[in-house]
């Protein structure tokens, strides 16, 4: 039995794990429900899961080579508006972004791989992060050691893709940057409170919050490399209390997107300089704090051809394969991809009916189901052929 037919008998539990994330969605890094179901469901399967940083971790097979296998587990802090039988009670955390279908596909792999484990030529190490949408969850694992002790040569992630696309469909990019940089900066400007009537006697942080607004603007106007993508946003600028008041502060955050890196440790330099700059030419203050975000998400070209030659082999239905994919979104499976060879691939997971009219991110998003076993049998198949090469 080949692990599509295994993964297809088993879909009705991977439906019932998908769905349990799901009404129980968890935000953040710090998850503890989904991460005691993980850890009841992979000891129920035969494995010896523990506790790695925020997450779980658990190894099959022995020896080298060890192959990482990733899955994200968190929700995004909004409401659910999918009308779902199985959706969030809470109306403040909704899976809008597929991590629930990412989990409940790699713990039904892994329950495979325990069948069959003594077909493994290495080890399959098991990675089930939290805090994804954060920017936190696989910084917090790599620093509690989910890449050593045994050290993965290779990494291999897979996210489903909502909407209109069928599943079947296989996307990735083994060429280019598949995924942006992304960092949040927030700017804190100190002027002078004073009277609306007497301005002269006040410093405005509203009027430098403005002018550093539209300097940040010129940054990628006349400052970017054209040849290269870079996105700056300002999505929230806060001041006052009064229409009459000048207030002493004013802030400012917002998010720098690139795909180089070059470019990216430009923008970061040239944000803190010139807010700085224009803050002191108008006679206030400022403060630029920019936490550690994640670089671009490049995959290593040869693991990822080799990734979709094995998928290749699956007798899934309507399987198609879609190269070169780029998105300005983000993904901090880039960590892990800065400092070992990684695959990153995309499952479509929509329905051609009204259910496919909503992207990912959006409160009424539907992800469709029969994804499951092809992400699950897709995970058993590579890893057992990446060992056995």
């Amino acid at each position: 039995m080949n692990a599509y037919e295994r993964a297809l008998e088993l879909k009705n539990e991977t439906v019932e794990n998908r769905r349990f994330f799901h009404y129980n969605a968890e935000c953040g890094v710090h998850m503890p429900k989904a991460v005691e179901y993980v850890t009841r469901k992979l000891t129920e399967y035969g494995l010896e899961p523990k506790p790695l940083g925020e997450g779980v971790t658990a190894t099959l097979g022995k020896g080298q080579p060890v192959l990482l296998l990733r899955a994200d587990m968190d929700a995004l802090p909004m409401p659910e508006e999918s009308g779902l039988p199985f959706a969030c009670p809470t109306g403040t955390e909704d899976h809008a972004c597929g991590h629930d279908c990412h989990a409940a596909m790699l713990l039904t792999a892994a329950r495979i791989l325990k069948e069959r484990e003594s077909e493994l030529r290495g080890t399959v190490k098991f990675m089930f992060q939290p805090g994804e949408e954060t920017f936190e969850g696989s910084r917090n694992m790599i620093e509690n050691g989910i890449l050593s002790d045994p050290v993965p040569e290779a990494a291999l992630a897979f996210h489903t893709g909502p909407g209109k696309l069928p599943v079947g469909l296989v996307m990735y990019n083994d060429a280019s940057t598949m995924m942006f940089s992304t960092d949040i900066f927030k700017i804190t400007i100190k002027g002078r409170g004073g009277h609306g009537a007497y301005p002269h006697t006040a410093v405005d942080p509203i009027n430098i919050g403005v002018h550093v607004h539209l300097g940040l603007q010129e940054l990628i106007a006349r400052e970017s490399d054209p040849q290269k993508s870079t996105l700056l946003t300002v999505g929230r600028f806060a001041s006052g209390e009064a229409a009459n008041i000048i207030p002493d502060t004013a802030e400012l955050e917002g998010t720098i997107r690139t795909n180089d890196k070059e470019a990216r440790d430009k923008l970061l330099r040239r944000i803190v300089e010139l807010t700085e700059g224009i803050a002191k030419a108008y006679g206030g203050e400022a403060k630029v704090e920019i936490p550690r975000g994640v670089p671009p998400l490049v995959c290593d070209g040869g693991l990822v051809r080799e990734m979709i030659g094995y998928i290749k082999e699956l007798p899934i239905p309507g399987l198609s394969f879609y190269p070169g994919i780029a998105s300005s979104a983000s993904e901090d499976f880039a960590l892990v991809a800065e400092r070992i060879p990684t695959a990153f691939i995309y499952l479509a997971s929509g329905f051609s009916d009204e259910r496919g009219d909503a992207p990912a991110h959006n409160p009424k998003v539907m992800f469709n189901e029969d994804v499951l076993p092809v992400g699950a049998a897709g995970l058993v198949h590579c890893a057992i052929r990446y060992l056995g090469r």
